[in-house]
């Protein structure tokens, strides 16, 4: 098994290394350089024809791409701890909130990133006027968690769930790209805040 990384800032293979860590699982690892377009090789695009990492590559030559579906093989050969719930209706529940992530905050902090940030400067189609226009609906996206985590501890259950993986990454690489959580998000803080300090954070 090998597992194709990039290193931080990219959410996406962070995602998997935090959710491996929190397994306790020493996931192979080749790091692929994006600023290098390492993950436009060749040789990578043989096994992943998006370009992007992460990917795994199991034993018997399968490549599985995409953090979650990684995360969901990593949880069927690990169930222990129980990242994606442990029941029905928590399984249900932090699919319900790692979509919501997904379709929520994610896709204005992409567009920030895509269309502002100087580091994608020479993609192709950039509009800046966009990207822009996409802070305020990261912001809004942001007090929509904030109000969902009063008085909660997480995101999705009562325990720790690739649900607050997706968020923490995704709250992580809107700070990288300069989208701050406001001051008065203080229930967004407080978890935060609980999150980053698991020592898997640090993967």
């Amino acid at each position: 098994m090998l597992f194709y990384n990039s290193p931080n800032p990219a959410p996406n293979p962070r995602r998997v290394r935090i959710f491996a860590a929190e397994k306790g699982i020493a996931l192979p690892t080749r790091d692929l350089s994006i600023p290098d377009r390492e993950h436009k090789s060749d040789e990578f695009l043989a096994l992943n024809p998006r370009g992007q990492t992460p990917a795994l590559q199991l034993d018997d030559g399968t490549v599985i791409a995409e953090s979650v579906a990684i995360c969901r093989y990593l949880e069927g050969m690990h169930p222990e701890p129980p990242l994606f719930g442990r029941d029905p209706r928590e399984q249900a529940l932090v699919e319900m909130w790692s979509r919501r992530v997904e379709m929520i905050l994610m896709p204005p902090v992409g567009a920030v990133w895509v269309h502002t940030h100087p580091f994608t400067a020479r993609l192709p189609g950039r509009n800046t006027e966009w990207g822009e226009a996409n802070r305020p609906r990261a912001d809004e996206a942001m007090r929509f968690f904030d109000t969902a985590l009063q008085g909660r501890e997480f995101i999705a259950t009562d325990e720790y769930t690739i649900a607050d993986i997706l968020l923490l990454t995704t709250v992580d690489f809107a700070s990288f790209i300069g989208i701050a959580m406001s001051g008065d998000l203080t229930s967004l803080r407080a978890w935060h805040a609980r999150v980053s300090a698991r020592p898997s954070a640090a993967a």
